[in-house]
């Protein structure tokens, strides 16, 4: 119904829509016809609408590619941004302004939604300065024990990969708790992985 939605308005400026497609693939598929405008909704069943982008781009380098989700995540319009988008639409936005977006789109504009724009560009929200002032009280051993602490590795397992003991692991971990303001060794890890403070690797 959205897709419809938008189909008929931009048919009501006078663009002739190519083709509306339902998956990645049929999009890219789609993409020989080298249209001058394609909205991309990030959400498609069989690939991820960024890939579909990057695919389209390749073949259609001319093209004006805009990204249309749901998701208000600053770190998923600089992921859109780096693929080659040309901006990123938000599906609540008003049918009358999405329009004009595109309109902009086309004319040479980056649109993206202005309670986006400056999360996206790097500003750093009142949570993630928070964040940042409880981190720095931390020194390099308790980071190093955080790292390893996302990694779901135990006390006895920390202690012989840092070669010190499992009450000195014991001291470290009560007192990344207490500078991070969380009750538990999950709670920490939880924090360390979603704020970006540690990397976990993937295991193969």
């Amino acid at each position: 119904m959205f897709a419809e939605a938008i189909r008929s308005s931009l048919e009501n400026l006078g663009m002739d829509i190519l083709d509306l497609t339902e998956t990645g693939q049929e999009a890219v598929a789609a993409a020989h016809q080298q249209p001058d405008l394609v909205l991309v909704d990030l959400g498609l069943p069989d690939m991820h609408g960024i890939e579909v982008g990057r695919a389209i781009l390749a073949q259609c380098p001319a093209a004006t590619v805009l990204a249309v989700t749901s998701i208000m995540d600053p770190a998923v319009v600089r992921e859109v941004m780096r693929a080659g988008f040309h901006g990123y639409l938000t599906k609540d936005t008003p049918l009358d302004q999405f329009v004009r977006s595109i309109e902009a789109a086309i004319g040479g504009q980056m649109v993206i939604p202005q309670q986006l724009a400056s999360r996206a560009a790097g500003a750093r929200t009142k949570e993630q300065q928070e964040t940042d002032l409880l981190v720095r009280q931390l020194t390099p051993r308790e980071l190093e024990i955080l790292a390893l602490l996302a990694q779901g590795k135990s006390g006895v397992a920390m202690a012989a990969e840092l070669s010190i003991s499992a009450n000195t692991i014991r001291s470290h971990i009560q007192n990344i708790l207490t500078k991070l303001q969380v009750h538990s060794r999950l709670e920490a890890a939880t924090f360390a992985v979603k704020h970006g403070i540690v990397q976990v690797q993937e295991s193969h």
